[in-house]
């Protein structure tokens, strides 16, 4: 009979940064679901809650979920230079959209709901840049 353990679902790469990944993966896919069911959340990210309907609230969150889906692959797969630049270019394109959002469309504000966005894509953009060479080049 075999057992069921959490701790083998965890990435067994070396370093944090493919725990870090998967944790902000799983958190993402938990974020998606909710943009199909309740506005509240994505009101919270978007001060112009009258842009916020259910179709941008399911857009955003089928883009979190494939965002989602590549960077739970990459805590797997972090060496993959392939999938580690895919992984990077995914927190670049989220960093422009909540970037420009704020500075250039005027929808967000630099308060609580920007904040996790920001500071999750620029730590982990600033992460990955430096570690590059920690996992890839060790193929």
């Amino acid at each position: 009979m075999s057992s069921f353990s959490v701790v083998g679902l965890i990435p067994k790469t070396p370093g944090l940064l493919p725990k870090w990944l998967l944790f902000i993966s799983l958190v993402s896919i938990l974020n998606s679901f909710q943009t199909y069911t309740n506005l509240e959340l994505t009101k919270k990210v978007y001060s112009n809650t009258d842009q916020v309907n259910p179709l941008s609230a399911r857009t955003f969150g089928t883009w979190t979920l494939i965002s989602s889906i590549i960077r739970f692959y990459a805590a797997y797969y972090l060496s993959n230079p392939q999938i580690y630049q895919i992984t990077l270019a995914s927190y670049l394109i989220a960093f422009f959209h909540f970037s420009s959002e704020w500075l250039i469309y005027k929808t967000t504000k630099l308060d609580k709901g920007l904040y996790g966005p920001l500071i999750v894509s620029t730590l982990t953009i600033s992460w990955m840049i430096i570690q590059w060479d920690y996992y890839v080049s060790t193929v």
